[in-house]
């Protein structure tokens, strides 16, 4: 038999465990709301049996340990979904942004509004259109300066859609440098979580909390950077970027930084090593393939549009007339978007406007004529589109590159919201469940105490027959 003794350390055992018990579901139930938490549970057995007259007999319960409900399985593909989808994400970001600002130079907002009849596609077809009028009557001041007018209004909007690109794109290269940053904050911080783990580790202790804190800061590295991790024997993770290992256990051996390869375009390399990094995702990638991927290439074909159209206007216009007999002049300057312009001295007098094939022939309408026809001819530096449909193509494109990224946006979503589900269903914390739980605690713990209170009485009355 355990005796008298041995029954009040078996309920003071029981007791122990129980208040245990009740303290881990509380830090659940107060960690409830917390998305980074992982529920607890504390793991009973019973306690060591001790050897009697009539056999081994138990001596209660005790607790071992406290366990987090995870699995690592969920765990990594949450991190690998994160690094997909920041990728999306800034891409969806940075397309929009273009979008948000270009949408009255470009037609691409979707609607006929009255900003939208300004747009680039507008302006090229009133170009041309004004040549046309301008053939009908080649000597007319009037038509002279509305040509010259709805030119400047085409270069002025080649220049601001260019400017705004060229303004977008510094701020994506700031993005990426801000990005670095964080990532590199982050690295540092899963360093020294390693570190404290490890010592909880030594230590016979568990850092339930500390691996909750450590694999968010995982998932929010994996958000910015594709990362690979291992899991070493003492709880601590190594984490490699771009197959460079930057983290093992408590050490940082690296850091990642933003630079310039000589075009102005921001990459990302580490630091102590010079190693250029290729990622694979996460939003630093992801603002890196759209500033050079669709807003790259939108930018280049505003340039061709610009140059195209400044060689194939002053081709023909060169060899024309104006009304004072005056030859061989431009009709604009610049050969981009950001430097295209109306030759200044038209704007001041109109009249040196030329629209006549023949010298001293002011009614002639041979130039303003085959300028109009520039409209509707295919260029070959165009691909062989017209002006107007070489622009549209560009804006298809675009189009197309944010309708993706909305589009994988929108998929990836479903998928994190799955595996997030999931997740919960494993390591999230059920109220309910915890409730239960938390009166179940309650009552053992109300049980074993009444053990204590009837050995107590019964060692009393044992001591009072020997008074």
């Amino acid at each position: 038999m355990l005796g008298l003794f041995n029954t009040l350390g078996l309920g003071a055992r029981a007791l122990q465990a129980n208040q245990l018990g009740v303290e881990v579901t509380g830090q659940n139930l107060a960690n409830s709301s917390n998305a980074a938490y992982s529920r607890q549970r504390v793991t009973l057995a019973t306690s060591t049996a001790m050897q009697t007259t009539l056999g081994m007999q138990g001596t209660g319960v005790q607790a071992t340990s406290i366990q987090q409900v995870r699995d690592a399985l969920l765990d990594g593909q949450m991190r690998d979904e994160s690094s997909v989808t920041g990728y999306w994400n800034s891409q969806q970001s940075s397309l929009q942004n273009a979008q948000g600002q270009l949408g009255e130079y470009l037609n691409i907002n979707g609607t006929n509004s009255a900003s939208d009849a300004q747009g680039l596609s507008d302006r090229l077809n009133n170009l041309f259109n004004s040549f046309q009028g301008l053939s009908t009557s080649p000597t007319s001041i009037s038509q002279r300066q509305n040509v010259i007018g709805q030119a400047q209004a085409l270069a002025s909007g080649l220049n601001d859609a260019s400017t705004k690109l060229s303004s977008l794109n510094d701020s994506l290269n700031s993005s990426v440098t801000d990005s670095v940053t964080q990532a590199n904050q982050l690295l540092t911080q899963i360093a020294n979580l390693n570190d404290q783990i490890a010592k909880a580790s030594l230590s016979g202790g568990t850092a339930n909390d500390l691996t909750d804190t450590r694999q968010q800061a995982l998932e929010s590295l994996a958000g910015l950077v594709n990362i690979q991790t291992n899991t070493n024997s003492d709880g601590t993770v190594d984490v490699s970027v771009g197959g460079t290992q930057l983290v093992a256990g408590n050490k940082t051996l690296d850091s990642l930084q933003s630079y310039d390869p000589g075009n102005g375009q921001m990459q990302v390399r580490t630091t102590t090593g010079g190693t250029p990094l290729t990622l694979t995702g996460g939003s630093i990638q992801g603002t890196i393939d759209a500033r050079d991927g669709a807003l790259k290439t939108l930018r280049d074909g505003l340039d061709t549009l610009a140059s195209s159209l400044a060689t194939q206007v002053n081709g023909v216009y060169s060899s024309g007339y104006d009304l004072n007999g005056g030859t061989g002049a431009a009709f604009f300057t610049g050969n981009t978007a950001g430097t295209i312009a109306v030759n200044t001295a038209l704007a001041a007098d109109p009249s040196l406007l030329q629209a006549s094939g023949v010298s001293g022939a002011t009614g002639d309408n041979t130039v303003a004529l085959a300028l109009a026809k520039l409209g509707t001819q295919s260029v070959a530096a165009l691909g062989n589109k017209t002006f107007s449909g070489a622009f549209a193509a560009q804006v298809g494109s675009f189009g197309f590159a944010l309708s993706n990224a909305n589009s994988e946006v929108a998929n990836q979503g479903a998928v994190t919201t799955m595996l997030k589900n999931q997740r919960d269903s494993v390591s999230g914390v059920s109220i309910e469940e915890e409730v239960a739980n938390l009166m179940l605690f309650q009552q053992a713990y109300s049980a074993s105490s009444k053990i204590i209170s009837t050995a107590d009485q019964m060692l009393q009355t044992v001591i009072a027959l020997k008074t």
